[in-house]
């Protein structure tokens, strides 16, 4: 019986993949700490309100974030993203996020927030990350907006004003877990929030997502405050064996709550 499970995970998580355009791609993987740190005390997004156009996620941090969204059910959840830049992307100066992991915070079904000890957790975690060899800087958060789709709230936008100020570089990732159930493909947003006092020329409405009649207030008041970034997927061939983990964990977890119910 197990094998079965195991079988239609592989198959589920194979789907995944296709549905989400998932890439082989292993090169990203390497870290050049002394080429981070140039651009990164060279502060190329100053001179640029939409400095960065792209955001690359490994396939093993949208895992973690999806099975961490879900879990919250209709409560919003947060983590943080681990990753590099890369300003010389053929698509634009790009954020590359390598790891994910989820923080301890208390949401409801409106908002999240961190707290003082999500930020000591935060740095807990890295200085852990850096002693195993991993040399990647914080370069984002992620939070979930369950069944009301990928946009920017008013406090969305206020937290990553406040940290695009004082973490920079910095992206934030909105993800829907009810609507990425439903359709298989992950329901998912990047956005950067503009400059204080920064006016955007005129464009036209965000149309990337359908924003429930209770929430179209909230959204129409800060939609001029952030842009969205162009979002792709990667994997190396090492991921595989990870994924299949993980996978498979979330799929036991899910059939044993299933018979509980």
């Amino acid at each position: 019986m197990q094998g079965a499970d195991t079988s239609g995970a592989g198959d589920a998580l194979k789907r995944f993949e296709l549905e989400n355009g998932i890439a082989e791609a292993d090169r990203v993987y390497n870290f050049d700490n002394s080429e981070q740190q140039k651009w990164l005390s060279q502060k190329p997004w100053t001179q640029e309100p939409k400095y960065f156009k792209h955001v690359r996620i490994s396939a093993l941090a949208l895992v973690k974030m999806v099975m961490h969204t879900r879990s919250g059910g209709n409560i919003e959840v947060m983590g943080l993203m681990q990753g590099k830049i890369d300003p010389d992307d053929s698509r634009g100066p790009t954020l590359i996020v390598m790891d994910a992991f989820a923080l301890p915070v208390e949401g409801t079904e409106t908002r999240v927030n961190a707290q003082a000890e999500a930020y000591e957790y935060m740095v807990e975690f890295q200085s852990l990350a850096r002693d195993a060899g991993r040399l990647e800087n914080v370069v984002g958060w992620y939070h979930s907006h369950p069944g009301y789709g990928c946009w920017m709230s008013g406090i969305d936008c206020s937290t990553q004003m406040l940290n695009q100020q004082y973490q920079e570089p910095w992206v934030a990732l909105v993800i829907d877990p009810t609507r990425t159930a439903s359709t298989g493909k992950v329901e998912i947003g990047a956005f950067r929030t503009y400059p204080q006092g920064y006016k955007p020329p005129e464009e036209a409405q965000n149309e990337f997502e359908s924003v429930p009649l209770n929430k179209i207030e909230d959204f129409g008041a800060h939609q001029g405050q952030y842009y969205q970034l162009d979002i792709s997927y990667f994997k190396s061939a090492c991921d595989t064996a990870l994924l299949n983990t993980l996978w498979n964990k979330c799929a036991q977890t899910r059939t044993r709550r299933r018979r509980e119910c």
